[in-house]
């Protein structure tokens, strides 16, 4: 489901500028970083019907939904967060916090949800900007892993220059969030560092991952009916 030209993710700070939600922006932003080219790629999901879902690239190691922030609806069921004490979950699940000081980040912090939980099926080439970060964050909370990515010059500034090489216009944004959706461990998992912790949502699997995703996507699509802003993609793994 592809979105239109001004879709961009606009969750404010200079130095993290939007990023535009399309596979070329996030491609060339994920290669610069140490994915090598043919291992992974980000593909536009052109609807959510059975037909679109079918031409979608497989296998798919994550997806990552854009979306205009939705008002505050307290009849929500409360969020699958999980519980600090489940360590096992946790160790599982690479999350980072989204701190304020980290602005429009978001679309950063969802391309890292991405490839931090794909690392068993994508080879990072060796000292490169993403292998070193992983490495250096695996032992740390979500809040730890923000600092980290806040004060990491490489990372920002390949941030900025993605977020330069998008069509939109900056002035024409609006304001719009981007969450990734992962499956580990036979669960689906709601990645969104606006939230407190990663979101169990049920049983998932890598060959169930993206109609999983989708379903819970066209339940979040349904609380904003007014808008036509969203987009999704996935990120798939390159044949061999």
């Amino acid at each position: 489901m592809a979105a239109p030209p001004s879709s961009a993710s606009a969750c404010s700070g200079e130095r993290w500028p939007p990023l535009e939600s399309s596979p070329e922006v996030f491609n060339q932003f994920m290669w610069s970083l140490g994915v090598p080219r043919g291992e992974a790629e980000f593909h536009d999901v052109y609807g959510l019907d059975s037909d679109a879902l079918a031409m979608v690239p497989q296998p798919v190691l994550a997806v990552i939904f854009c979306f205009p922030d939705p008002p505050e609806d307290p009849s929500a069921p409360p969020e699958q967060v999980l519980a600090t004490e489940d360590k096992d979950a946790w160790d599982q699940v690479y999350f980072i916090k989204q701190v304020e000081s980290l602005g429009n980040a978001c679309g950063t912090i969802a391309l890292l949800h991405a490839v931090g939980n794909a690392h068993s099926e994508i080879s990072l080439l060796e000292n490169s900007g993403l292998d070193l970060f992983f490495k250096s964050t695996a032992s740390m909370d979500p809040y730890e892993r923000a600092r980290v990515l806040e004060k990491n010059d490489d990372m920002a500034r390949a941030h900025s220059l993605a977020a330069s090489a998008g069509d939109t216009e900056i002035g024409d944004i609006v304001e719009e969030h981007y969450v990734c959706f992962t499956a580990l461990s036979g669960a689906l998992y709601e990645l969104d560092g606006m939230k407190s912790g990663p979101i169990k949502l049920g049983s998932s699997s890598p060959e169930s991952l993206l109609q999983d995703a989708v379903h819970v996507i066209k339940a979040m699509m349904h609380r904003i009916p007014n808008s036509v802003n969203f987009n999704v993609m996935v990120l798939s793994r390159s044949p061999k």
